[in-house]
C-alpha cells in the first residue's frame, strides 16, 4: 500500500466571475521512505498541492488517499487529528512562537494530542538532540540563528513520530552554507529514519538532495524524474 495515492485531483479557486485551475487532474503516488522535491514557478499549483496532501485545504474533485485512508469526506476535526499524528510541517517562515523557548515550541503538536507534561519534556528534548540543539533548549528564537530556528522547527515536526514531513521552501529565508545544513538534516532523517520527506523548492541545488523530482507548470505535472546518486 503506497503511502499517498492522489487520481485526478483537481482545485478551483473563484474570484468573482473568473475561475482559477490551480490543479488540473494530478496523479500521482508516494511510497514510504521516499524523498520528493515538488519544483515550479510561482502560481505552478505546487503549494496548492501540498496543501490538499497535508490536509490544509480540499480538492475540488479527485481522490486523495493517506495510508490507505480516504481524506476526501473527513470533518475539520478528522483532518486536524490526522494532521497532528501522521504529518510534520516545516515552513519558509519557521512560524515559531517568539516569546516560547525551544523546546516549548517543540511541544506545541503534543499539547494538543494530550501528552503528559513529562513525556512531552523527554520527547522534545530528543527531538532536539535529534536535530543539533541540545544545549539549546530554553532558547527563545531571537537568540538563535536562523539556521537553528529551522532546526526548531524540524524537530516540532518530528515530535509526534509523523510518518512525513512536507516542508514548503524550508530553505528560503536561509544563506547557502545553513540552507545545505538544513538539506543535510533532511537527508539523514529519511535515510536513517525512513521519514518520507516532501518539499517545495524552486533552487535546483536544494531539489537535488532528493531522490525524485516533480515538475509543475500550469496545474499540472510535466516531469516526474528519479535522481540517480
Amino acid at each position: 500500500m503506497a503511502l499517498i495515492e492522489a487520481g485526478d485531483l483537481t482545485k478551483i479557486y473563484t474570484f468573482g466571475d473568473v475561475e482559477v485551475k490551480a490543479l488540473n487532474s494530478i496523479s500521482l503516488t508516494i511510497e514510504k521512505g521516499e524523498f520528493v522535491a515538488i519544483m515550479g514557478v510561482s502560481g505552478s499549483g505546487k503549494s496548492t498541492l501540498m496543501n490538499i496532501l497535508g490536509c490544509l485545504d480540499k480538492p475540488t474533485s479527485g481522490t486523495y488517499a493517506l495510508e490507505g485512508v480516504d481524506i476526501s469526506n473527513l470533518d475539520r476535526d478528522e483532518l486536524a487529528d490526522i494532521r497532528n499524528r501522521k504529518i510534520g510541517f516545516v515552513f519558509q517562515g519557521f512560524n515559531l512562537l517568539p516569546r516560547t523557548s525551544a523546546i516549548e515550541n517543540v511541544e506545541l503538536p503534543m499539547l494538543y494530542s494530550g501528552v503528559h507534561a513529562a513525556d512531552r519534556k523527554q520527547r522534545s528534548m530528543a527531538a532536539l538532540k535529534n536535530v543539533g540543539l541540545e544545549g539549546r533548549e530554553h532558547h527563545h528564537p531571537n537568540q538563535l540563528s536562523g539556521g537553528q530556528q529551522q532546526r526548531v522547527a524540524v524537530a516540532r515536526a518530528l515530535v509526534n513520530n509523523a510518518p512525513i514531513i512536507l516542508a514548503d521552501e524550508p530553505t528560503g529565508n536561509l544563506d547557502s552554507k545553513t540552507s545545505n545544513e538544513i538539506m543535510e538534516l533532511f537527508t539523514k532523517l529519511n535515510r536513517d529514519s525512513n521519514i518520507t520527506i516532501m518539499l517545495v523548492t524552486h533552487e535546483a541545488d536544494i531539489a537535488a538532495y532528493s531522490r525524485r523530482i516533480i515538475k509543475f507548470l500550469d496545474g499540472r505535472i510535466v516531469s516526474d524524474e528519479t535522481v540517480a546518486k
